[in-house]
């Protein structure tokens, strides 16, 4: 998979209601620094921490 931001290969692919993105390291920190603060962040954090397991 793509990432969704530039041409490089995906290293996480994030699903949330059937739809799937692709995101590259650095675009993943990129959205990651956006959400900062928020409470998406979290939940996305452990989506992200269970995915990894």
């Amino acid at each position: 998979m793509q990432c969704h931001y530039c041409e490089r290969e995906a290293d996480v692919a994030i699903e949330k209601d059937h739809l799937k993105v692709g995101l590259c390291q650095e675009h993943l920190r990129d959205r990651m620094e956006e959400l900062s603060g928020s409470d998406l962040l979290e939940e996305v954090a452990s989506e992200l921490d269970d995915a990894l397991e």
